[in-house]
Order: C-alpha cells, then sequence, then structure tokens
C-alpha cells in the first residue's frame, strides 16, 4: 500500500480511525505481553521499525551484515517472505521468483544466505543448521515467536512516525513509547526533520544516508516507477542525480506486477525516448526476459560514524 496523506498529521479522517488506532495498538500490546518468545543459543538481531510503510530497513539490513560478515561471523537473515508461496526455505536467487519467496528476501540473498518463514523460530533453527552463527531478522520487531538480543529500530528522517497515531488512523504499528521500550538502538535514515535523535537520545541513534550508486547513461531523460512505501523519495533520489523526469508511476508496495502493466511501460518509454528506472526491490520481480528494457537504480547506506555502529555491534555479538 502507499502511504495514506492523513497519516502525516491529525486530520478529520484520523479522527474517524482514531478508535481503530488506539484497538491496534492494544491489540499488538497484548500479543507481545502474553506472548513466550522461543530462545535458539546464537545471537539474533531485528531490523525494525515502529510505522508501516518504507523506512529503508532492507538496505539497512544488507549493511549491517556487510558489516557483520567483516567481523568474522557467518550471518543469516531469515524473512517471513511477505508475497511468496514457499515457506521453510534457503532462498536461491538463481531459480527462486519473488512470487515464491518475496522481494526482499531476493534483495537480501546478494548479501548472506536468506531463509524464508512466517515461524521465526523455525526459520532460525533452519538457519542454525545450515551453518549460521548469528541470526539478522528483516522485519519481526513485533513478531514475539523468536527471542530478540538486539532491536534496532530505522526511522526514516523526513517522515518521521507521522501523526503518532495506530494504523489506520495513523502508520504506528504499536505505541512509540511501548516500541521503543524493547528496542536498544534507534537508527535514523535520511535527514532528520523531526529532530528524532534528540528525542529518542536516551538510546544510541546511530544515522545513515541512502546512497545511490553511480550510473553511467546517455540518456537524462527518464520514467520512473516503483512498488514501494514511499516512491516519492526513490524519485527525488533520480532528480538529485540529474534526471529529467517525464513521467513517474506508482504501484502498491510489494506489487506483482503483471505482463501488460510492464509491456505499457515499455511502451510509455519507447514513445517518449526515455530510459526506464525502477528500484532494485521492483527489478527483482520483473521476468528475467524483460529485465533488459528496464534499468535499476542501485542503493547503499552510508552511515555517518560507521565505526561507531560497528564498535556497537561487536559489543552485542
Amino acid at each position: 500500500m502507499k502511504t495514506p496523506d492523513c497519516w502525516n498529521k491529525k486530520n478529520f479522517i484520523s479522527n474517524i480511525l482514531l478508535p481503530l488506532g488506539c484497538l491496534y495498538n492494544l491489540a499488538t500490546k497484548l500479543n507481545i505481553k502474553f506472548s513466550r518468545p522461543k530462545s535458539i543459543d546464537k545471537p539474533v538481531i531485528c531490523i525494525g521499525n515502529l510505522t508501516a510503510g518504507g523506512t529503508g530497513k532492507t538496505p539497512v539490513a544488507i549493511s549491517l551484515a556487510e558489516i557483520i560478515r567483516s567481523l568474522g561471523k557467518n550471518p543469516f537473515f531469515i524473512s517471513r517472505g511477505y508475497g511468496g508461496s514457499l515457506k521453510g526455505v534457503v532462498v536461491d536467487n538463481r531459480k527462486h521468483t519473488a512470487a515464491e519467496v518475496g522481494d526482499e528476501p531476493l534483495l537480501l540473498s546478494r548479501q548472506a544466505p536468506v531463509i524464508v518463514n512466517p515461524d521465526r523460530f523455525l526459520g532460525a533453527r533452519k538457519a542454525l543448521e545450515n551453518g549460521a552463527d548469528l541470526i539478522i531478522m528483516d522485519d519481526g520487531f513485533q513478531n514475539p515467536g523468536l527471542k530478540k538480543d538486539l532491536s534496532f529500530l530505522v526511522f526514516d528522517g523526513g517522515f518521521g512516525y507521522g501523526n503518532g497515531r495506530g494504523i489506520p488512523a495513523g502508520p504506528l504499528r504499536e505505541s512509540l513509547s511501548d516500541g521503543l521500550k524493547r528496542a536498544q538502538a534507534v537508527i535514523i535514515i535520511g535527514e532528520d526533520k523531526h529532530n528524532l535523535a534528540e528525542e529518542f537520545g536516551f538510546l544510541p541513534v546511530f544515522k545513515g544516508t541512502v546512497t545511490p550508486k553511480k550510473i553511467e547513461t546517455a540518456n537524462s531523460d527518464a520514467i520512473a516507477f516503483a512498488g514501494i512505501g514511499r516512491p516519492e523519495k526513490f524519485y527525488a533520489s533520480m532528480r538529485e542525480m540529474g534526471f529529467n523526469l517525464l513521467k513517474t508511476v506508482d504501484f502498491p508496495d510489494h506489487h506483482q506486477y503483471t505482463q501488460q502493466e510492464l509491456e505499457n511501460l515499455i511502451a510509455m518509454a519507447e514513445k517518449q525516448r526515455a530510459e526506464l528506472y525502477t528500484t532494485s526491490k521492483d527489478f527483482v520481480k520483473i521476468p528475467a526476459k524483460l529485465q533488459k528494457n528496464f534499468k535499476v537504480l542501485e542503493i547503499g547506506i552510508q552511515w555517518e560514524n560507521k565505526a561507531e555502529l560497528t564498535d556497537f555491534l561487536k559489543k552485542h555479538i
């Protein structure tokens, strides 16, 4: 889903939905309170968030896995595989599709092995059986099935936590206070426009920036499309790199593209003699036979103080 406008501030619509938002937060609180997480004998690191929509969790998880591997560990990701049909499998990006394992696991598998299973404990056990000595949970902060040793909460510095209300009145998956009590650190991605670092200063705060990788192209005219939580961030990155976006096309988060939709995009780009760009997360959902028609904007995380983050991870693993 695309982030609703009413999640940015308290207004008439969010006021009407407020009772439902309070019930949502209460249900999450009770589910966590009365659950008994299961433990494994290896460290479990959770990369989670408190808000629905894109905060940058997946590139953060990839970057942290890279740091952890540099410390001599063999991390495995575990993911519920949203949108995929398979479970209990080790992702093989040479044969699995996004329809089978989900889009995010395919991206994560570029950095480290990924186990897809909605049951995080069973996923972690399978990871250990395959040689993992550390587990990274991509999302799952509100999932109480597996005991976490270290939890990072990722926030989009430009969005913050919106109007501070629970779904559907706002973007929060649980109350801000409840979530922060269970976290050990906060990660802020992008410019901190809401002074989150100061507000959350009672926890270690690490800052990073999504940095697009350099692209060489002879044509600056482009059409861009994305099926992510906040596609405007992707379009802004392209404009900052000097692209002239003739058109942008939004799709729902985790959207599975049809052949007709992709062919329509290709025809649109050919008609306007423009390059056709999308995100890494969307590119993995395009059939191999059509991928030659699309370009992808690869991104990474540039940390404000990578040494401090590395030291923090050393202490917890």
